[in-house]
Parts: C-alpha cells; structure tokens; sequence
C-alpha cells in the first residue's frame, strides 16, 4: 500500500484525461483507472461522461480525496489511445516505483507521434474523394469533391480555430462550404455530378465514430454518455442539414 494518496489520485486521473481526450470509449477508460488504482492497493471509484472525469478514494483513516478533470472538445487518435493502453497494462503488470509511474504517465501526452496537419489535410481531400466514387461518382465528380474536401479541412483546420468556432457552427460553416463549393465547381462544367460530390464531401463531417459509440455506451448500460454523444450526433448532423439549406439557398 502507498501513503501517497493525493500522487496516485492524480497519476489515475491524468491517464483518465489522456484516454478521454484520445476518444475511447467511456468503459474504457473507467475500468483503465479502475485498474490502475487497484494495482497500486487502493480501491478507487471512477465516474466519467465524455466531457467529465471524476476519481475519488478513501483512505485507511476513511478520508475521502476526490480528483475532477473537464474534458474539452476533442476528436479521436488512435495512436494516444493505443500509448495509453499499452502503458496501463504494463503499469498494472509491473507496479513501478509511483515516480517512475507518474513520469510515464505525463509523457503520454508529449511522446506519441502526432500526423502534421498537412497529412490531415490530405485525408480530406482523400475522403471526400473516395466517398464521391463510392456514391456513384465519375472521375471528374472525385476530383471536384477532393477540392471540395480541401476547402473543408482547410476551414476546421486552419481557420475555424483562430476564429473559435467551434462544435455546431464549426459544421455548419464547413456543410455551407463543401454545397457551395460543389455548386460552383457544377457551374464551372469541372464536376459533373452535384449529388455526388456534395455527399462525397459531407461525408467526412459525418459523426459516424460519435454515433457507434453512443450505441455501444448505451447498449453497455453508460445511459448518461450515450445519451450525450447522441445528443451531440444528432446536433452534428442538424448542422450539416442547415448547411446544405442554407447554400442551396444562396446559390439558387
């Protein structure tokens, strides 16, 4: 058993954060600090929606110490997420010395490769490709959409955030964009197939991941969560809904 309380608390609320902020999913990360906690001879209780994190335990004198951390908005990486279980399992196996631990842990947020926003901006561009083939689409209709894709990623990822639109308006903006863009480019005779592009580019503002999760979380007894990322899906895919009104609109 260790006497250093407050440390451990931290040390299993910050690879909490650290889970949340990578996307995982709710179960995940609760039973991730539940072990933990457990394998350093505590016996912790862990409470957590996608916006809030909550770890408490008792002492032996019966004092209780609680730890909150707010989640702010976030997407999904998958290679946080694979360092954060990968490090949990070897923690929980090994018991390190809680310094050694506690260092491991605040690492995760600085050594796990990150892909440069140029490699994101390619997967937009790619995306909206792929899905505007998939859909039915010609060549032309592809490369209209992959330009579509690229003034959408170049709006989430270089311009919405200076401006601090974020969340609903932050996908309104970008399905106004990708419509009126798909709607020029028809215009100009470069793509052929509006339906197709623009449902090619809308594509990847589309909160699939959010959904499937809010369905596993709910599914899994996590009422609250799932009920929040599907509040959060339903509120996505409004937004993309009044966006492609709203450049209908303007371009009608």
């Amino acid at each position: 058993m260790h006497d250093n309380y407050d440390d451990l608390l931290n040390m299993g609320t910050e690879l909490g954060y650290q889970l949340m902020y990578s996307g995982a999913e709710i179960y995940r990360v609760e039973e991730s600090v539940n072990r933990l906690l457990t394998a350093y001879g505590l016996q912790p209780q862990v409470f957590a929606i996608p916006n809030c994190l909550i770890v408490s335990l008792n002492t032996p004198s019966g004092h209780p110490i609680t730890s909150m951390r707010r989640i702010p908005s976030h997407g999904t990486d998958i290679e946080l997420l694979e360092a954060c279980n990968d490090l949990c399992r070897r923690l929980c196996r090994e018991v390190p010395p809680l310094e050694q631990a506690k260092e491991q842990v605040r690492r995760l947020g600085e050594g796990h490769r990150a892909h440069p926003t140029w490699v994101l901006l390619m997967g937009y561009v790619v995306a909206a490709a792929f899905f505007a083939a998939f859909f039915g689409g010609n060549l032309p209709d592809m490369l209209s959409a992959g330009v579509c894709g690229l003034g959408v990623g170049l709006w989430i990822l270089y311009l919405s955030k200076p401006l601090r639109v974020v969340g609903f308006f932050q996908t309104l903006i970008g399905a106004v964009i990708a419509s009126l863009l798909a709607l020029l480019l028809t215009d100009l005779g470069i793509g052929v197939n509006l339906n197709f592009i623009t449902i090619g580019t809308l594509m990847v503002l589309v909160p699939g991941m959010a959904l499937t999760n809010a369905m596993r979380e709910i599914v899994n007894g996590d009422i609250i969560s799932g009920i929040n990322r599907t509040a959060e899906a339903i509120l996505t895919a409004a937004a993309i809904s009044l966006g492609v009104i709203l450049s209908l609109a303007m371009g009608t």
